[in-house]
């Protein structure tokens, strides 16, 4: 699997909203949205797609904890967290080192900082260590 991540301010940028970093354009989000639609269409193409989704914004999360044995919801974003999952891609390839190649494709050598984890899916509980 390859996460991606993103934080709230990321999500304000892609809306047209400034704040810490100026907001993106809807040509910029558009070639975003193209950038990865090719890098899935070409893993499709060569049949290492299984997967890939995006997630909404940190400020539709919600937090659900137990506090004395009762669930306690917060609401996001969190301010202990910067960064949240923003999406991922799950591929079947031949090797960790091709996982690695793909997931390269998927950091933005413009945005200094990025990055992405790859790591395996457990097939079974045994696996989990």
């Amino acid at each position: 699997m390859i996460m991606l991540y993103g934080s709230q301010r990321d999500y304000d940028a892609m809306a047209g909203q400034a704040g810490d970093r100026p907001a993106m354009s809807a040509q910029e989000v558009a070639a975003m949205h193209a950038h990865m639609g090719k890098v899935h269409q070409n893993l499709a193409d060569a049949g290492e797609l299984v997967d890939a989704q995006g997630l909404t914004a940190p400020v539709h999360a919600r937090r659900i904890q137990l506090r004395d044995g009762a669930p306690v919801v917060t609401d996001g974003p969190y301010p202990e967290t910067q960064e949240v999952l923003a999406g991922y891609t799950v591929v079947e390839c031949a090797s960790y080192d091709r996982a690695a190649e793909i997931a390269a494709n998927f950091v933005d050598p413009a945005t200094p900082g990025q990055y992405v984890d790859i790591r395996p899916i457990a097939e079974g509980i045994d696996e989990l260590v």
